[in-house]
């Protein structure tokens, strides 16, 4: 390393925030990256560990080391070339990934870990504003049809690394715009939609075609999935058309909450709400950017990426139907989901906000002896908590109740765990005020309807049957048909979608051509 002596000179520098009452007067991203001079300092810090865990805790093994030195000597070109060789989209996961490499950062021992996922924040940003982010466009072709059907991380993962050996790749989205739920689920004051046309700008000039508005199946998904599909395509369509097909949707299904009063006006799935303000945001910006006023960003794009973002600008004019202003609102889920809940509801001006969680309190500080390398359970605070919202654990929600069918308030009950069984505390029933409830409890699985239709083999948990691991890694019961990310493991991180992406494309690429190139 530059600076052996660096994790002993310097503290932990943190990205910076845009005061709470400014932020909550908009949609926009409100966190700056790191200054060149705190990025070199953060860099520094990188310890000459021997061994560095932070790879392995990273899902995509980003060569971490190797970027946080060359940041440090002021070597940016290179080191957005070390990030792009293992992490297709860095732009979202150094804004919205929770860091699992700084978890397992050996300096995270005793001492604050090293702000990895800040420093590559500012590499992406730092290629993004000197136009380092270009087109790889293959050299030759190889007469080869592939199908990605799903735009998220993994669907465009698997799609840039298989147009990049030069198979022709089509991606099938049954919403009106490409990036899953990065575009439809994460709130724009996370991650900058722009952002997402950046990207398949590029993935566009390097020979991928997008189709929109297009459901891959039989029967279309039921509530509480989005679905803007105007045609259906058969599987069997699909694999005649195609050598072979990837399928790479998330995991969309909700999980509900069957208890008494659910039918009532006001209790509402968690992306009935953020993807109806995603795109009143998105319309928001649309007729900002017609009448030249423009929105202020903290993430400037290269000259030709803004030029080619109007591939998917338009999303509709409609507002958000679900409008908390002045409201109560109950969040029911205390994940990121959840999170996203609380920000929104915020920023529509509700009058208050409480978010309640089945589970006790996680400890403010893991014991980091026994869970070092690995994800500890801690409690953890966000950006849009720290905004306004009251918190609970150990809830659960027995009764919603109503009048005249308008959801009025929550029946609860506090619950402890007894050996490993979750027992209600006598007494302890209450009733918490809402105007507004929003189910955030995560998703169970992907959607049955194209699983069922593709007919392939699933696990007890309702995923695609296939391992990750062997000669027919990512391979599905069906021929010639794969499948990655969520489709496969179920709900989890954008980082797991990118590495599952990555490593199908180089599984199909085999599949067809009999090795590949492609990295593992």
């Amino acid at each position: 390393m530059g600076k052996p002596t660096g994790f002993k000179e310097f503290k932990r520098v943190s990205e910076g925030y845009a005061p709470v009452e400014q932020r909550l007067k908009h949609y926009q991203e409100f966190v700056a990256h790191l200054t060149d001079a705190e990025a070199s300092q953060q860099g520094a810090r990188c310890m000459d560990c021997g061994i560095p865990f932070c790879n392995n805790g990273c899902p995509v093994n980003n060569i971490i080391p190797d970027w946080n030195d060359l940041v440090y000597r002021g070597d940016w070109k290179q080191a957005i070339e070390v990030l792009h060789s293992t992490n297709n989209f860095p732009e979202v996961t150094g804004r919205i990934c929770p860091a699992p490499c700084e978890a397992a950062c050996t300096l995270n021992i005793n001492n604050d870990a090293v702000g990895i996922k800040s420093i590559e924040h500012a590499i992406i940003d730092k290629a993004g504003e000197n136009g380092w982010v270009v087109p790889q466009r293959a050299r030759k072709r190889t007469g080869k049809k592939i199908a990605v059907v799903g735009s998220g991380p993994a669907g465009l993962a698997a799609a840039q690394q298989l147009v990049r050996v030069g198979h022709a790749v089509t991606v099938f989205e049954k919403n009106s715009h490409i990036g899953g739920l990065m575009r439809y689920g994460i709130p724009d004051f996370k991650l900058d939609k722009r952002l997402i046309d950046w990207r398949m700008a590029q993935l566009a000039a390097e020979g991928v075609k997008f189709q929109t508005n297009t459901f891959i199946g039989k029967e279309l998904p039921g509530k509480g999935i989005v679905n803007d599909a105007k045609k259906v395509i058969s599987p069997a369509a699909l694999k005649k058309d195609f050598d072979a097909v990837i399928l790479a949707g998330g995991a969309e299904q909700p999980r509900d909450l069957p208890v008494p009063g659910r039918e009532l006006s006001g209790v509402h799935f968690a992306l009935e709400f953020l993807i109806a303000q995603n795109k009143e945001v998105e319309a928001m910006t649309r007729r900002s950017e017609a009448s030249g006023a423009g929105m202020a960003s903290n993430h400037t794009l290269p000259q030709s990426a803004v030029s080619a973002s109007n591939v998917s600008r338009v999303m509709g004019d409609a507002k958000n139907p679900i409008n908390v202003a002045g409201k109560h609102v109950v969040v029911i889920g205390g994940g990121d989901t959840g999170s996203d809940c609380v920000g929104t509801s915020n920023r529509h001006g509700a009058a208050s906000v409480t978010q309640i969680e089945v589970m006790p309190r996680a400890p403010e500080q893991e014991n980091k002896s026994l869970t070092w390398p690995n994800w500890p359970l801690k409690l953890r605070t966000s950006s849009s908590h720290d905004e306004g919202c009251e918190r609970d654990w150990a809830i659960s929600t027995k009764e919603f109740i109503g009048e005249n069918g308008v959801l009025k308030a929550l029946k609860c009950v506090r619950v402890e765990f007894k050996d490993g069984k979750m027992v209600e505390v006598s007494g302890s029933d209450f009733e918490l005020k809402a105007d507004h409830v929003f189910l955030a409890m995560g998703f169970t699985n992907p959607l049955a309807q194209v699983l069922d239709a593709f007919g392939v083999a699933k696990d007890g948990r309702g995923n695609v049957l296939a391992t990750a691991e062997g000669d027919k890694c990512y391979q599905t019961s069906v021929k010639k048909v794969f499948a990655a990310g969520d489709m496969r493991r179920g709900q989890s991180l954008v980082v797991w979608a990118i590495r599952e992406g990555r490593q199908a494309a180089r599984a199909v690429d085999e599949f067809l051509m009999g090795s590949s190139v492609l990295p593992r």
